[in-house]
């Protein structure tokens, strides 16, 4: 079960009672003003509980006068020039509170304790890591399934997996052997110039190694040669393994998304981190 990604006007959406809300991901500037009613009819018709927005600096005030909170925020993200914000609207009250207030600020915690230790990571001898295809796809869904007990998108379906990699994805495994044992994805918005690094999954028998250590290093070089200048990322707010991860590569906290994402079985708060990718010089 997932929720659907359509258009609404010349924007981006997903929606559904999977996660539970409406997700602005991608938003056409000749849309407004008339997508804010579009949204809040939508969300309130299918009796959804939050709106999360991602929303160019220039079109803020937009929204900030429509309701929504900005919750985090990344400098420079489109073309190395535009802030991005994250907005959120609530439209139930327990949406809105944080339940596990105490987890996030010990998460948090950690997570700085550890930032900038974590540059050169190395893989072990009977390890190798590349770029996944599309004849990894079996592999790499049953790998996303035996990880997550939910996912905001459906990862563990080989035709989804297939499907985008023909729109800007990138997939990075790490093989034990020819077992699969890590993988991690970079989504890429190549005209904005900026990438989230996400769907970080590595069986439990291969954690504590610094496999997605690797991996978002790797990626990161990977994206400046595409002349990505934002990488960054939305982490579950709750896994002390994954905000560490950011941190210890030099990544900077931004705010927390409340209560955001259906992922390992329930709703869940996110992370935003970010930091600017080093763009490889034309040869």
């Amino acid at each position: 079960m997932s929720d659907i990604i359509e258009t609404l006007g010349r924007s981006r959406i997903q929606h559904g009672t999977f996660n539970n809300r409406v997700y602005l991901m991608k938003l056409s500037r000749g849309d407004l003003p008339e997508i804010l009613p579009r949204l809040n009819r939508l969300a309130r018709t299918r009796n959804y509980g939050k709106i999360f927005a991602k929303v160019p600096d220039s079109a803020k005030d937009c929204f900030t006068r429509e309701g929504y909170v900005a919750e985090a925020a990344i400098p420079n993200f489109y073309q190395g020039r535009e802030d991005v914000l994250f907005f959120g609207k609530y439209l139930k009250e327990e949406r809105r509170l944080e339940k596990k207030k105490d987890l996030v600020k010990k998460v948090l915690a950690a997570a700085k304790a550890k930032a900038g230790e974590g540059n050169g990571p190395q893989l072990g001898e009977s390890f190798h890591a590349r770029a996944a295809s599309k004849e990894d796809v079996m592999s790499m869904a049953e790998v996303y399934g035996k990880v997550f007990a939910t996912y905001p998108f459906p990862i563990q379906d080989p035709a989804y997996l297939k499907n985008t990699m023909d729109q800007n994805v990138a997939y990075f495994g790490i093989w034990h052997g020819n077992r699969l044992a890590a993988l991690s994805s970079a989504e890429m918005d190549l005209q904005g110039q900026n990438a989230e690094m996400t769907d970080f999954a590595t069986l439990p028998e291969y954690r504590g190694q610094g496999l997605a250590n690797f991996l978002l290093a790797g990626m990161e070089e990977y994206l400046g040669d595409k002349g990505i200048k934002t990488s960054y990322t939305i982490a579950r707010a709750y896994s002390f393994g994954m905000n560490i991860t950011f941190a210890k590569l030099g990544y900077a906290f931004s705010g927390t998304l409340t209560n955001n994402t259906n992922i390992f079985g329930g709703l869940e708060s996110m992370n935003v981190w970010h930091k600017p990718i080093q763009v490889s010089a034309p040869s």
